[in-house]
């Protein structure tokens, strides 16, 4: 028997991937990531497998049940939101797991930020306009190296998706106004795919006081660029007719779309 890091995905329990699925119907023992899992998520449980809310656990007592559960030969999901690879606090469990030579196995999941560009119906990468995508988060609590912090980053001038930092947003905007202007479009997706989902749109100078005015503090992502607004960005070059490649030689007869 292995421990699996699964992803739960943003929300909603139809972007749960077909093996996430299977493992939660067939786990003897599943620890979820407390508030950030729908419940429906562990309705797909067994009647007789053993739920444990990690919210309620320290690092320690979350490893002990894994360690238990795997003496006694029973499979265990660790069930996280989004992607458990992306703010997941999967590193830790994994180095005592291998410490104590527990296999593990991560089962990745749709992200947030995922979620969030299809709720906004927006691609977070256009030519011309932006070609990479930051993660990150503000500095608080956690230790953040100084060369990636906020300030640092936002001089790349990319689509920025700040993770774990809604109540800093004030703080997010200062940073970030030097470098992609007053004017630049921000987004506030809060619980990106669950039911009571909300999104704040402004720009750098007033999402502040509009993600105050709907009481958002967390669980949300803050997502900068102009991607959001852009609608002069240059057409892909995989797709332009005059342009050919492997898959679309030179010389092939254009095909007629019927």
């Amino acid at each position: 028997m292995s421990v699996y890091f699964v992803g739960a995905g943003p929300g909603d329990p139809e972007l749960l991937t077909l093996k996430g699925l299977r493992l939660i119907k067939s786990a003897d023992v599943i620890i979820y990531a407390g508030s950030l899992i729908p419940e429906a998520l562990l309705d797909f449980a067994k009647t007789d497998a053993a739920i444990y809310n990690s919210a309620e656990l320290d690092l320690n007592q979350i490893i002990q049940l894994i360690e238990k559960a795997y003496t006694n030969q029973l499979l265990i999901v660790r069930l996280h939101s989004g992607d458990p690879s992306i703010y997941g606090a999967i590193g830790e469990q994994i180095r005592q797991l291998e410490q104590k030579a527990i296999p593990y196995e991560i089962v990745p999941g749709v992200t947030a930020a995922s979620a969030a560009a299809a709720i906004l119906g927006k691609e977070f990468t256009l030519s011309g306009v932006s070609q990479s995508v930051i993660f990150t988060r503000y500095h608080g609590k956690t230790p953040m190296p100084e060369r990636e912090r906020l300030a640092a980053l936002a001089q790349h001038g990319t689509t920025l998706v700040i993770h774990l930092s809604t109540a800093r947003i004030h703080q997010v905007m200062d940073d970030v106004r030097p470098f992609y202007g007053a004017d630049c479009p921000v987004a506030v997706v809060y619980r990106a795919s669950w039911p009571d989902e909300k999104i704040v749109l402004g720009c750098v100078d007033d999402i502040v006081i509009k993600t105050r005015e709907q009481k958002i503090t967390r669980t949300a992502l803050i997502i900068v660029g102009h991607v959001l607004d852009s609608k002069t960005f240059l057409d892909s070059f995989l797709y332009q007719a005059e342009k050919a490649h492997i898959f679309r030689p030179k010389y092939a007869k254009q095909k007629q779309i019927n």
